[in-house]
């Protein structure tokens, strides 16, 4: 199961308005109220416990919807997990496509949990 933060990034992405996504991490870091150091660093932990949970429930990542504002790609840990958990290509070049389709896909999952 995954942490409180994790639980509740889940609710907030699920429940955000379709034209407010994807928000950035400093956007849901400021949404789950967390307070420095590491707000960063704690979202994406939180991220990574939604991908494992996604990717054992056979679910599209939720954490698809979470970017950096620099490039409107999920950080480089974000590729990294997806590699790992076999739900990515390993060649990197192939990312980009492969995190907008889990974006679509994502998108369209929510509220069907």
């Amino acid at each position: 199961m995954c942490g409180i933060n994790a639980r509740q990034a889940r609710q907030l992405l699920e429940a955000a308005p379709t034209d407010s996504l994807p928000m950035t991490y400093q956007q849901l870091a400021e949404a789950l109220g967390l307070t420095p150091p590491r707000t960063i660093q704690q979202v994406a932990q939180a991220l990574e416990a939604l991908m494992r949970e996604d990717a054992e429930q056979g679910r599209p990542f939720i954490a698809a919807l979470v970017v950096s504002r620099r490039g409107n790609l999920p950080a480089p840990g974000f590729f990294e997990l997806a590699v790992a958990l076999d739900r990515f290509p390993v060649d990197p070049s192939r990312h980009a496509e492969a995190y907008h389709e889990e974006f679509q896909r994502a998108l369209a999952a929510r509220g069907r949990r």
